[in-house]
């Protein structure tokens, strides 16, 4: 089986071909600014692909709530043109061949479970940490998109008050609420507020501390919420040397402070970085399949 596998993202579409159990061929064009001129873009791919190989079908990773019973890419993103109309159709009628289409980050976390850091579980939570934070909820081996197609949207969460965990629990917005309270003009990166902390800056280490006081509450909350094998971080700052080490510190000091918890959530970083999006649109191909 080849697959031709997209991501689809604001600024570029990411591709490859699915052959022999690796991913293959892989490149990236800028996003078009039109639905008309991303369908060009595709199909001349496709073409180029064919000449190839044997392409038997489309994998997608997209942005935005996909609907898989309608069809359909529901709420927003910043590729705002493939929301709200038939795009499954549209794009079998395009391909002439099988499609698939998932969540970026649903994809992400099927490509954990598949072949990375929870590969053989069967129920995980997968959250990504950005500028918000998001996810996948991910129960006998499926993805549980929720009624509202809200599964996994765990920067929602009240943390305090009327903070979210999105507020609290990012690196971006612990750069933020330093900068303003540095009085900075230009602020800063959570990479440089990190660096800060570490060269012994008294703010900084008030900030750090903060940070991951509020992504341990978050994951402590998940784990004895949906009771998850594993949770696995994805995003910029799983990439932070010592991330785990330290979040563990937290979660230990969270669970004391809670008393009748009775164990540790256990806390894996992600396998796959710039492939999870297209590896999991495979997998989620698979599973609609079959194959």
């Amino acid at each position: 089986m080849s697959l031709l596998v997209m991501d689809i993202g604001g600024s570029s579409v990411k591709f490859a071909v699915w052959e022999k159990e690796q991913l293959v061929d892989k490149g990236a064009f800028v996003t078009p600014k039109t639905w008309d001129e991303m369908k060009q873009e595709m199909l001349q791919l496709k073409e180029k692909m064919d000449a190839s190989y044997t392409i038997d079908g489309v994998a997608f990773s997209s942005p935005g709530a996909v609907n898989q019973s309608k069809g359909v890419i529901e709420g927003a993103s910043a590729v705002p043109y493939i929301h709200h109309f038939p795009i499954f159709f549209e794009l079998e009628e395009l391909f002439g061949c099988p499609v698939t289409m998932e969540n970026d980050a649903n994809c992400a976390g099927l490509a954990e479970v598949w072949k990375g850091a929870a590969k053989g579980l069967q129920n995980v939570l997968f959250v990504v940490i950005g500028s918000g934070i998001g996810g996948a909820v991910i129960v006998d081996g499926k993805i549980r998109h929720g009624k509202h197609l809200f599964g996994g949207e765990f920067g929602y969460m009240l943390l305090k008050e009327d903070q979210t965990f999105s507020d609290l629990g990012t690196a971006v917005n612990m750069a933020k609420r330093y900068s303003k309270r540095k009085q900075l003009e230009t602020e800063l990166s959570g990479k440089e507020v990190f660096e800060l902390a570490e060269q012994g800056d008294e703010l900084a280490k008030e900030e750090v501390e903060t940070f991951y006081h509020y992504l341990a509450t978050g994951i402590y909350n998940l784990q004895y919420s949906f009771d998850p094998e594993k949770i696995i971080i994805g995003g910029g700052v799983s990439s932070k040397e010592g991330l785990l080490d330290k979040l563990n510190v937290h979660l230990e000091k969270v669970v004391k402070s809670a008393k009748i918890a009775p164990f540790l959530p256990e806390v894996a970083i992600c396998e796959f970085r710039n492939d999870a999006n297209l590896i999991g649109a495979v997998y989620n191909y698979q599973l609609a399949f079959g194959e």
